[in-house]
């Protein structure tokens, strides 16, 4: 198979293993970075070499500005690896990256929900229940 043809075949895979909706954005450096779920839960950079998959990750800079910083769970050199195993790896990695940021999440005392870490105001208390219950001003 040759290269174009497997990143061709590399951007059809994260599109359908990625959890939904997947967001597909060009980077300046050639890259492809993919989002996959909402909240986002898995992030992939598709190079012309490699794949990073990593759990989505951030921090609040100050009440408007979130900065996703992504924890990688491991990256794979995709012109080296034989299809099958790299899909099987790919697959995996994908599994482990979205497992690790739902474990992340945390239920709401107030309304039940399993909230993001980004969006939470207190351990325990998402940011919409935290409004209702607290009187928080932001």
């Amino acid at each position: 198979m040759d290269v174009p043809e497997r990143y061709e075949q590399l951007i059809a895979y994260l599109g359908s293993q990625l959890p939904a909706p997947v967001e597909q954005h060009p980077l300046d450096d050639g890259a492809l970075q993919f989002t996959g779920g909402d909240p986002p839960e898995v992030v992939a950079l598709l190079t012309d070499t490699s794949v990073v998959v990593s759990a989505f990750s951030g921090e609040w800079e100050s009440a408007f500005k979130f900065t996703a910083k992504p924890r990688r769970m491991g990256i794979l050199k995709w012109r080296r690896l034989p299809e099958n195993a790299l899909l099987a790896a790919l697959s995996a990695l994908i599994k482990g990256a979205r497992e690790a940021r739902l474990a992340s999440f945390q239920t709401c005392q107030y309304c039940g929900q399993k909230t993001a870490p980004e969006w939470l105001h207190d351990t325990g208390v998402c940011q919409a229940c935290s409004d209702r219950h607290s009187g928080a001003i932001h």
